[in-house]
């Protein structure tokens, strides 16, 4: 068995349970992380929408040339008017180069992991909602000014604002709505100067169209809502990952999958302080004689077999398996979670465990075994010691020492569970099997220690 000192002293900064081992540092990393991997979606967000666009573009750029080539009666007839194919051509292709040399961009900032400039953004806006308007605008060249206010292209507007959502930044999506509302009610006002549209017509009236770029307005604030919604859906689900991620790289598997689900919902810190707790030490009895007749592979096994429902039952009752010591391991029961009665909880994990060996060892299932345990309790410092390459959450303080020695009297005893009487006396547990021994000393502690035998 690994023979465990404690630390003379606790550092002050740990004794008055200031945190040294995380603090701002680590939140600041962990922020910037989530900001980093937010400002990635936002791009992949980005990406698609400009991927959605270009192939829109591109797909009724090929449609049109060979609808209008294929059948130029019924194209007129649809569009109310002979449409000028080098024009529309290049006005389809020119947006559809735009997304693809958006695009391009977009998957650059991917690469390089870098944030778009914010100028970039509001430019490439103000060019998409545009599209509508010059639509608009060609229209009036070959129907009625007033009648190009009302056909199809003005309701386009729309879908720019509502894939604008796609950015996931709420200011945007209001700047969207702004360019449509006032680039159309500009063309109204400018196009109602000179109506020839029949005097008294409500369709030829200022309010309808001050009306329709209301509305304009009022579908940018929505969707500036509706991105919001969906920035702080995403914020929300990389911080729990983060959360997750980081409960994981801190406890690794010394934990269930119920603890960590635990340990996310109450919000648990890994900040070092000084806190009650108890400590098992649990030994397997002459592991060496019983290794140096079987080959690796057996030993493996026979350990994997051992572990296997001994960390179930520390697990079920409310403590972790903190480090595994060759053919042992050390368990903490009240870190990182506090229990209702820890010192409870290891005595009925103990029991627990030599029940169950015991149940093995009569059907077969495994060699003849037994096990030493030992459980204390006191105060001791937890929390997450190590390197940024390498980090362990680990227990320090004299309550670890006294558990290490104590597990070892049972060797002396011929017995399975040791507790020190602080432990029996916390536990609360009626043990008509439980026989208190004479004090004992314990290697590296002046005063003897009192001692209760469980098994």
């Amino acid at each position: 068995m690994t023979d465990l000192a404690p630390p003379t002293e606790a550092p002050r900064s740990l004794a008055s349970g200031r945190s040294v081992l995380a603090g701002p540092p680590a939140e600041g990393l962990a922020r910037r992380t989530i900001s980093d991997n937010l400002a990635r979606e936002i791009l992949i967000s980005e990406r698609f929408r400009a991927q959605l666009l270009a192939g829109a573009f591109g797909g009724a750029l090929i449609a049109f040339l060979a609808l209008s080539a294929s059948y130029p009666g019924a194209m007129a007839e649809f569009f109310h008017s002979r449409l000028d194919r080098v024009r529309v051509g290049l006005l389809l292709g020119g947006f559809a180069a735009y997304e693809l040399v958006a695009l391009r961009g977009i998957e650059k900032l991917i690469q390089s992991r870098k944030k778009p400039a914010v100028a970039r953004r509001y430019v490439d806006t103000l060019v998409e909602t545009s599209l509508p308007t010059l639509a608009i605008v060609y229209y009036m060249s070959i129907v009625e000014p007033f009648e190009a206010l009302l056909l199809p292209p003005a309701f386009v507007y729309f879908v720019f604002i509502l894939l604008s959502t796609l950015r996931l930044d709420p200011k945007l999506c209001v700047f969207s709505g702004i360019v449509a509302a006032a680039e159309y009610a500009l063309l109204a006002f400018f196009t109602l100067q000179g109506a020839t549209a029949k005097a008294g017509s409500p369709l030829a009236s200022a309010a309808h169209h001050l009306g329709k770029a209301l509305i304009l307005l009022g579908s940018g604030v929505a969707a500036g809502f509706v991105a919001r919604r969906l920035e702080k859906g995403f914020r929300r689900t990389l911080e729990s990952l983060e959360d997750r991620s980081r409960i994981l790289s801190v406890f690794g598997q010394h934990v269930s999958p119920a603890v960590v689900e635990q340990l996310l919902a109450q919000k648990a810190d890994v900040r070092s302080e000084l806190r009650e707790v108890c400590v098992m030490f649990l030994d397997v009895r002459n592991f060496t004689a019983f290794s140096e007749r079987k080959s690796p592979e057996e030993v493996v096994g026979y350990l994997n077999a051992l572990f296997d429902f001994m960390i179930e039952s520390v697990n079920a009752h409310h403590g972790i398996v903190n480090k595994f010591l060759g053919d042992g391991f050390m368990a903490v029961f009240g870190a990182p979670l506090r229990g209702d009665n820890d010192c409870k909880n290891a005595i009925e994990a103990a029991l627990e465990i030599v029940s169950r060996l015991d149940a093995l060892v009569a059907d077969g299932s495994i060699p003849a075994t037994r096990v030493g345990i030992g459980i204390a309790s006191g105060r001791a410092l937890i929390g997450n010691v190590g390197s940024s390459e390498r980090k362990e959450y680990t227990v320090i303080g004299d309550v670890v020492n006294v558990a290490s020695r104590v597990e070892g009297l049972n060797k002396e005893l011929g017995s399975q569970i040791l507790v020190t009487a602080r432990v029996f006396e916390s536990c609360g547990l009626t043990l008509p099997e439980a026989t208190a021994t004479a004090p004992l000393n314990v290697r590296g502690r002046k005063e003897p220690v009192r001692i209760f035998r469980l098994a």
